[in-house]
């Protein structure tokens, strides 16, 4: 595994880091130029948005379609299982990492956040925020429009309802919705 240092390092460790760094910025600014060619490709043009897509995430699995538009802070930060499929209009800000596992399903409008920003008024006008991972485990589907926190796991096979914010972890083999995202009953 890779080992950083800097406001890098501080990002992944969930500590309060500088996001207007230049390492930070630089990886921003190379994330925004893949999605821009991703984002402009034909309809017929998977075998390019595949070559993109596995240039821009840590991981990015066989047989997995991503639709776009796509947005993302870095894109090294965010690995995708085998077999997943994300619909239209994704966003994935992974200032931390983001791991989504095989057979995962997401609907339009999909949202996960890992960026967070103190509460505490002054040292938010700073300039420092944080990060928290994100854990979709396998065979996951998320409705249209969710929203998943910074900090959450959603389990194994969980469905969560469309429009749905996840605040909190969700276990394995349930079914969930509503804002805040509540278990509602067991698969």
């Amino acid at each position: 595994m890779a080992s950083f240092t800097g406001q890098k390092a501080k990002m992944l460790a969930g500590e309060l880091y500088q996001a207007s760094d230049p390492e930070l910025q630089a990886a921003q600014l190379r994330a925004q130029e893949i999605l821009a060619k991703f984002n402009a490709t034909p309809a017929e043009g998977e075998p390019e948005r595949r070559d993109l897509l596995t240039s821009l995430f840590a991981r990015f699995g066989e047989g997995t379609v991503i639709r776009p538009l796509l947005r993302c802070d870095y894109g090294s930060n965010i690995a995708i299982g085998a077999r997943s499929f994300i619909n239209f209009d994704c966003v994935l800000l992974d200032c931390n990492l983001i791991t989504i596992g095989d057979d995962v399903q997401f609907g339009p409008g999909v949202h996960i956040y890992t960026a967070g920003h103190p509460l505490e008024a002054a040292l938010r006008r700073s300039g420092a925020e944080f990060a928290l991972p994100v854990s979709i485990e396998d065979g996951v589907w998320l409705g249209g429009g969710v929203i998943v926190c910074p900090g959450v796991r959603i389990g194994e096979n969980t469905v969560v309802g469309a429009g749905s914010v996840v605040t909190r972890d969700l276990p394995a083999g349930v079914v969930a919705a509503g804002n805040p995202c509540r278990v509602l009953r067991p698969l």
